[in-house]
């Protein structure tokens, strides 16, 4: 697609807002990761606890799930906690997570442990899904190390690093990265998950008012996959892995 070219307050159409990735910041967690896409924040904490759940008890196979919430004043007006019952929007989103982490792995052959994520909302601005995922891998690869270090595992089972962003079509444009502001007026609104900066785990994309064409979802795809070389190279970098990708 061609369009005239607009600057997002100095941010061109195909870069990340600001980004920030700190390691081990909650320090009884075995893995954790304060993530920022611009003013969105996430804190990602992974716990490890001895046994799987009943369903899986007794095959020496290992799990590993998400969990998802915004603190109270995440957003620019306060939003209820969910105590009782998750509200359809925080279900999809920490399934979301649940299955993106797991890609990062080529089975559950690991014994019988637990690894629990627990992805909290501090500040939203757009994109908490995708930037839960991105900082979520890096509190999972330090867990697994915990679980190898304290002697629990031979090896980490961990072969690739998943990271995740939104892309969208704002007036008339293909745009990555969305904020809040531009994230309620998208006419096309995409997250995508990919792994190793090389396969995609998983695609979410509407046409929020209609439809869009095949051209625009090859833009969407190509803005993505470039952003998300740029994020697995952050992490690879954290890690203190080479990028791949």
């Amino acid at each position: 697609m061609a369009h005239e070219h607009r600057p997002r307050a100095g941010r061109p159409n195909e870069a990340l807002r600001p980004l920030t990735l700190a390691r081990d910041v909650a320090p009884y967690a075995e893995g954790s990761c304060l993530v920022a896409f611009g003013e969105t924040k996430v804190l990602c904490s992974a716990s490890v606890e001895a046994g799987v759940p009943s369903w899986r008890k007794g095959r020496g196979l290992g799990w590993m799930t998400a969990e998802y919430a915004m603190l109270p004043r995440a957003t620019r007006t306060r939003t209820p906690r969910e105590r009782e019952r998750l509200g359809g929007r925080t279900q999809e989103i920490q399934r979301l997570i649940g299955r993106s982490v797991r890609a990062m792995l080529d089975d559950f052959a690991w014994g019988e442990w637990t690894v629990k994520l627990d992805c909290d909302v501090l500040q939203a601005d757009g994109g908490t899904r995708t930037a839960a995922i991105t900082g979520a891998c890096v509190a999972v690869q330090d867990a697994f190390g915990w679980l190898v270090r304290e002697g629990h595992l031979a090896a980490s089972p961990v072969r690739r690093r998943v990271a995740a962003v939104s892309v969208g079509v704002v007036d008339g444009e293909v745009r990555c990265d969305l904020d809040y502001d531009e994230d309620v007026r998208a006419a096309v609104d995409m997250n995508v998950v990919m792994a190793d900066a090389a396969a995609f785990v998983e695609v979410q994309g509407t046409g929020e008012h209609g439809t869009f064409a095949r051209s625009e979802l090859d833009a969407l795809l190509r803005c993505a996959t470039a952003a998300i070389v740029e994020l697995d190279a952050r992490q690879g970098a954290l890690l203190g892995a080479p990028a791949r990708g």
